[in-house]
């Protein structure tokens, strides 16, 4: 069928459906592949795993020991914790929250691990106090954003002050060290080059996309997440998605801190900040919207992963520590102003 042509009444033309306009010249089509190049919103979706591959070749380059088997393997290791953190956290940010007690919940877990350690008990039940242990306090932190109408910056804030002082209150300050075949293996063993803890980590990681994608309670935390009040009006109850997404992160906290015992070999009562930065940063880098309402998993693992490599290639390349928490925050900084673009 031919193309209709039209003029408007400022002489304007038209194109037919064709695409053809009035003088039969065909509109030049821009490539979709350009226009998604030019558009930010991509790099954002984007940046986590576009940045984790040009880190990669930048410090294969400067340092051809990046890529070996030993420390690809140390650094999978070491992001493994953060990938289940990340994963927590990122429930509570598709709601609009955030957990500033993720690090802190972690660490008042693994003492608790060493004090059922300490007092004789089987290392199962003392991983099971662990988890516990993080349950709860995310429980409790949930009931009191949910139920209590107190925003979750000032809980969390709150929170994190407690469950620091409770880990030096219950340990006395003092590290348990933690000797254990079991603790030992879950360290150093795994499946091939994949350790134990990345395994557990991946688990992690596979059952939250599940969660979140196939299951109702992953549509209630983006609704509410996306618009409270809609989701109120439609019967999910925001409350119960507060306390829930708050206890899942508390739980993910205490997991990690299972992980944390098994690596360094004790359960140490100093703080982590560092595991808050990083975990809030895998988010922010993973696209998960600050604002609530739109999430994914595989975003965050990528973003951990971006992390971990920084670090590393900083390492190996001889800058001072000092110098990486201001590189971890730049980076931080530039996700957020690309999640300004997302879709």
């Amino acid at each position: 069928m031919s193309a209709t042509t039209s003029t408007s009444r400022d002489g304007a033309r038209r194109s037919g459906p064709d695409g053809a306009d009035r003088d039969g010249a065909a509109t030049p089509a821009r490539p979709r592949w350009r226009e998604r190049l030019a558009d930010p919103g991509t790099w954002a979706e984007l940046a986590a795993p576009v940045g984790l591959v040009v880190l990669v070749v930048l410090f294969q380059v400067l340092d051809p020991t990046f890529l070996t088997l030993g420390n690809i393997e140390a650094m999978l290791a070491a992001a493994a914790i953060l990938v289940v953190l990340a994963t927590g956290q990122t429930f509570t940010v598709a709601t609009g929250g955030i957990d500033l007690a993720v690090a802190s919940t972690m660490t008042f877990s693994a003492v608790m691990f060493g004090v059922a350690f300490g007092a004789g008990a089987p290392v199962g039940v003392c991983v099971v106090v662990s988890v516990v242990t993080g349950l709860l306090f995310g429980l409790a932190q949930g009931l009191v954003i949910g139920y209590g109408r107190i925003t979750d910056f000032i809980v969390t804030i709150g929170g994190l002050s407690i469950a620091s002082g409770l880990a030096l209150v219950v340990s006395g300050g003092q590290p348990q060290s933690i000797i254990s075949t079991f603790m030992l293996r879950l360290s150093t063993g795994g499946v091939g080059v994949v350790g134990y803890p990345v395994l557990v980590a991946l688990v992690v990681a596979a059952a939250a996309h599940v969660l979140l994608f196939h299951t109702r309670f992953g549509t209630h935390v983006l609704a509410a997440g996306g618009s409270p009040e809609a989701a109120t009006a439609t019967g999910i109850s925001t409350r119960r998605v507060k306390t829930a997404v708050y206890t899942l992160s508390g739980t993910c906290a205490g997991l990690a801190g299972v992980l944390l015992v098994a690596r360094i070999g004790a359960a140490e009562p100093a703080a982590n900040t560092q595991f808050l930065l990083n975990a809030v940063a895998s988010v922010v880098l993973g696209g998960v919207a600050l604002m609530g309402g739109r999430a994914n998993i595989a975003g965050p693992l990528f973003g951990a992963l971006l992390l971990t490599a920084l670090t590393n290639g900083l390492t190996l390349l001889g800058v001072s520590q000092f110098y990486q928490p201001v590189a971890v925050g730049s980076v931080v900084v530039l996700a957020a102003f690309l999640s300004r673009y997302q879709r």
